[in-house]
C-alpha cells in the first residue's frame, strides 16, 4: 500500500514537471515580440519598375533612419526620398535612409524606388536615433487595376459627374515636365466623361466605367515649369476634384551643341520708383551671362551675372529693386554671354505716389523686417502686412507729415511667423501699393487682384487689375451667390488669363446676366490663390441698420470686428472717426442676402487718441453708430494671444491659445463672426505664474472667416481674433 501511495506521488510529481518543461518550451519558441503592437505602417503600390513606399509612424517614438533591401535575383536600379533625407546603399545590397528630422508620431514620409523586375516584396527596418530597431516588416506592392477601354455613354450617366466623395490620385506623386502618369479615379459618375487639366491646360480627356471607377495616362508638357502646379479632373457642368503637386524639372537635356539663341524676357515698358525687376531669357546650354543696367547717362549702375541650366534658361536669382531715388528717364538692361550682346530698356516714370522698399530683400527669422521710401506729404497712409498665407500680422493708419518719409518695421519671431514671401500694403488717397519682402528666402511676386470698385450696375463692365510674374498663365473663376462656379457661354467655369511681360494685365468682365447679389472672383496660378469680392446690383437706402462691436474697450492698434443686422443686399459706409470728429477710416461694406453686415473688419491707429470713438454705418439717410472707448494706460490683467500651431495628418491645421495673468481656472470659447459660439473647451486650470497654453485643431470644413476667442476666469474676461483662410 505505502509503495502505491509512493507511486502516486511520483506519477503527480511526473506530469507536474511535465507541464513545467511545455510551458517553458512554448515560451521559448512563441517570439517576445509577438503581441506587440504595430507601431511603423508601410504601405506600397507599383507602377511597371517604380515602386512608391509610405511608411506611417503610428507608434510612441521619434523614428530617425530605415533600411530597405529586396528579395533573391532583384536589384535596385535607382531611388528618391523626400527633400531633407538622404539615401546610401551598401555593397551588401541595402539602401540606408537617414535625416536630421525625425519622423514624429503621426507623421508619414514616402520613398520611391525602381528595380529590374516588377512589384518586388521590400524588406524594411525603421530605427531610432541610436540606431536600435523599432519594428522590422515586409511589403508587398498592391497592383493598380488596369486601363479600361472607353465604354459607350448611355444614359445611365444622367447623374453627376464630380460628387462629394469622389477621389483620384496621380502616380507616380513626384512627376516631372514631361513624364508620362497615371491617373486613377473612384466614386466618380458612371459612364461619364471627364477632362484632366495642369492648371489652365487641358491634357487628356477619359471616361469613367458602370462603377464611377477609372484609370488613364497622359503625358505632363515639357515646358511646364518646375514649381507647384494644381492637378485637376473636371466634369461637363464645370465641376472640378483638384490636387496640388510639385512639378520636377524635364529629364530631357538639350544637347550643348545644340545652338541657343540669346534672350531676354521680363523687361516692362514703363517702371516705377521701388518696382521690381525680375530677368530671365535663354543662352547656350551649361554657359554663363552677364546682366548690365545702365541709367539714362549710360554710365552701368548695376551688374549680376546667372548660369545657363542644361535646357538653356537663365534666370537672375535676386529680383533688382528700383531704388527710391532713382532719376527718372530711359535705362537698358544690356545681357551678354561672351559671343553675343542684347538689351531691352524700359522708361522710369513718376507716377506712383506711394514708393516703399525694403532695406533688404531677405530677412533671417527673428529679424525686424523694414520698409522706408516716400508718400503724398500730411495725408493719411494705411498700411497692412500680411504673411506668406495671407494672414494679417499688423495694420496701421499713420498721418504722414510734410517730408513725406515713410518708415515702417516689423518684429518677426523664429519659428513662430511662416518663412516665404510677405507683403506690405500701403493705402492712400484711393492709390494701393504691393511691397514684398522674403523672411528666410528671396521673396517671390504672388498674385495680386483688384477691382476699380466693390459695387457694379449690370449693365456694367468690371476691370479687374492683375499683377505676378511676368507672363504668368492664370485662371480665374467666379463664384456665384448660391456658391457654385458661373458657367460662361464656351461651356467653362474658367477663364484663362496670360499676364504681359511687365508682369501686369487689365481683364473686362462683361456682367451681361448676372444677378443682383455678392460675388468672388478666385484667380489661381499652381498652388498660389487670390480672391476678392465683387457686388452687382447693390442699392443704398437700407432700412433700418443696427451695428455692434464685439467689445467696448479698445488699445491702439487692436483689430475691431463690426458685427450688424440690415435689409439683404445693399451698400452701406463704414467710417472710424476720432473723439474730435476727425475721420480716420472710410470703407464700403454690404450685406449679404441674409441682411449679415460684411467686411466690418477695422483697426484703431496705433497712435489712436484715448477718449470715445465712434463707428457709423450709413446706407441712404439711414445710419447707425457704435461707441467705443480707447484706453491707452497700461494695466495688468487677464490678457490672451493666438498663434499658428502645427499641422498633424489626420488632425489638420492647429492655432496655439495662450492666457496669461490667469486667476485660477480658465474657459475658452470660440465665437465665429455672426456671434454664434463654435466650440466651448473645458475648463484649464492656471500653472503658478498664471499661464495657460492650449492648442486648438480646426475642424475640417470650418468657414473661413475672422474668429473670436474669449477667456474667462474666476474674476476677469479678456478676447482677441484670429482669421481662418
Amino acid at each position: 500500500m505505502k509503495q502505491l501511495e509512493h507511486m502516486n506521488k511520483s506519477s503527480t510529481r511526473g506530469v507536474f514537471l511535465s507541464l513545467v518543461l511545455l510551458c517553458l518550451t512554448v515560451a521559448i519558441i512563441i517570439p517576445i515580440n509577438a503581441y506587440a503592437a504595430e507601431t511603423i505602417e508601410a504601405k506600397s503600390f507599383s507602377f511597371e519598375e517604380t515602386t512608391i513606399i509610405e511608411f506611417t509612424n503610428s507608434g510612441n517614438e521619434d523614428v530617425n533612419s530605415f533600411r530597405i533591401w529586396l528579395g533573391n535575383n532583384i536589384n535596385f536600379k535607382s531611388f528618391k526620398t523626400e527633400s531633407g533625407w538622404t539615401g546610401e546603399k551598401t555593397p551588401q545590397g541595402v539602401i540606408v535612409f537617414t535625416s536630421s528630422e525625425s519622423v514624429k508620431p503621426g507623421e508619414s514620409i514616402k520613398i520611391g524606388i525602381k528595380t529590374d523586375k516588377t512589384n518586388p516584396g521590400i524588406n524594411w527596418k525603421a530605427l531610432d536615433k541610436n540606431e536600435k530597431q523599432i519594428e522590422i516588416g515586409t511589403t508587398s506592392p498592391k497592383e493598380l487595376p488596369k486601363p479600361i477601354a472607353n465604354e459607350k455613354l448611355t444614359d445611365k450617366n444622367s447623374g453627376d459627374g464630380i460628387l462629394s466623395d469622389s477621389v483620384f490620385r496621380i502616380i507616380p506623386d513626384k512627376p516631372s515636365a514631361g513624364s508620362t502618369i497615371r491617373i486613377t479615379g473612384d466614386n466618380f459618375g458612371v459612364l461619364q466623361q471627364f477632362d484632366f487639366y495642369i492648371n489652365t491646360d487641358k491634357i487628356g480627356t477619359f471616361n469613367t466605367d458602370e462603377s464611377g471607377r477609372f484609370v488613364s495616362t497622359v503625358t505632363i508638357p515639357k515646358d511646364q515649369s518646375a514649381e507647384r502646379a494644381d492637378l485637376s479632373v473636371r466634369d461637363k457642368a464645370g465641376n472640378e476634384k483638384k490636387i496640388s503637386l510639385r512639378i520636377g524639372e524635364a529629364e530631357t537635356r538639350i544637347p550643348a551643341t545644340e545652338n541657343i539663341k540669346l534672350t531676354i524676357k521680363g523687361v516692362p515698358d514703363i517702371m516705377h520708383r521701388g518696382d521690381f525687376l525680375e530677368v530671365s531669357g535663354t543662352a547656350q546650354p551649361n554657359s554663363g551671362i552677364t546682366a548690365s543696367i545702365k541709367d539714362a547717362d549710360g554710365k552701368i549702375i548695376s551688374t549680376r551675372t546667372a548660369k545657363v541650366d542644361s535646357k538653356g534658361d537663365w534666370k537672375i536669382e535676386e529680383p533688382i529693386i528700383v531704388p527710391v531715388d532713382a532719376l527718372f528717364g530711359r535705362y537698358n538692361a544690356v545681357i551678354s554671354d561672351g559671343k553675343d550682346e542684347i538689351s531691352a530698356s524700359w522708361i522710369l516714370e513718376s507716377s506712383k505716389v506711394i514708393i516703399l522698399t525694403p532695406t533688404a530683400l531677405k530677412f533671417n527669422p527673428g529679424e525686424t523686417i523694414k520698409f522706408n521710401g516716400t508718400a503724398l506729404p500730411n495725408k493719411s497712409l494705411e498700411i497692412i502686412l500680411e504673411d506668406p498665407l495671407g494672414a494679417e500680422k499688423f495694420s496701421d493708419i499713420i498721418q504722414v507729415d510734410e517730408s513725406g518719409i515713410v518708415e515702417f518695421e516689423y518684429p518677426t519671431t523664429a519659428n513662430v511667423d511662416k518663412e516665404g514671401t510677405w507683403t506690405l500694403i500701403a493705402v492712400q488717397e484711393g492709390k494701393k501699393e504691393f511691397i514684398f519682402a522674403g523672411l528666410g528666402e528671396i521673396p517671390s511676386i504672388p498674385i495680386n487682384m483688384e477691382f476699380d470698385k466693390l459695387n457694379y450696375r449690370p449693365t456694367e463692365t468690371v476691370v479687374i487689375s492683375l499683377t505676378g510674374k511676368p507672363s504668368d498663365k492664370l485662371s480665374m473663376l467666379i463664384v456665384d451667390p448660391s456658391g457654385k462656379a458661373k458657367i460662361f457661354s464656351d461651356g467653362s467655369s474658367v477663364i484663362p488669363i496670360t499676364l504681359q511681360p511687365d508682369g501686369r494685365k487689365t481683364y473686362s468682365l462683361d456682367l451681361n446676366g448676372y444677378s443682383s447679389g455678392v460675388y468672388t472672383a478666385v484667380v489661381n496660378k499652381g498652388a498660389s490663390k487670390s480672391s476678392e469680392i465683387f457686388t452687382v446690383g447693390l442699392q443704398v437706402g437700407s432700412g433700418e441698420i443696427k451695428i455692434s462691436s464685439t467689445k467696448l474697450e479698445y488699445r491702439p492698434g487692436d483689430a475691431i470686428l463690426v458685427l450688424g443686422k440690415t435689409n439683404s443686399n445693399v451698400l452701406l459706409t463704414l467710417e472710424l472717426i476720432d473723439p474730435e470728429g476727425y475721420v480716420w477710416k472710410t470703407k464700403e461694406i454690404f450685406s449679404d442676402k441674409e441682411g449679415n453686415i460684411k467686411g466690418g473688419e477695422l483697426r484703431m491707429p496705433s497712435k489712436a487718441k484715448p477718449g470715445i470713438w465712434t463707428i457709423k454705418a450709413q446706407s441712404g439717410s439711414n445710419f447707425d453708430e457704435s461707441k467705443i472707448e480707447v484706453i491707452t494706460s497700461l494695466e495688468e490683467g487677464l490678457a490672451v494671444t493666438v498663434s499658428q500651431g502645427m499641422e498633424i495628418p489626420g488632425f489638420g491645421k492647429s492655432i496655439d491659445i495662450k492666457v496669461v495673468n490667469a486667476i485660477q481656472s480658465v474657459q475658452i470659447e470660440i465665437i465665429a463672426s455672426d456671434g454664434n459660439v463654435l466650440v466651448t473647451l473645458p475648463s484649464f486650470p492656471a500653472s503658478n505664474n498664471g499661464e495657460v497654453k492650449q492648442p486648438w485643431f480646426i475642424p475640417k470644413g470650418t468657414e473661413p472667416g475672422t474668429y473670436t476667442i474669449k477667456v474667462k476666469d474666476a474674476q476677469n474676461t479678456a478676447e482677441t481674433t484670429f482669421d481662418i483662410k
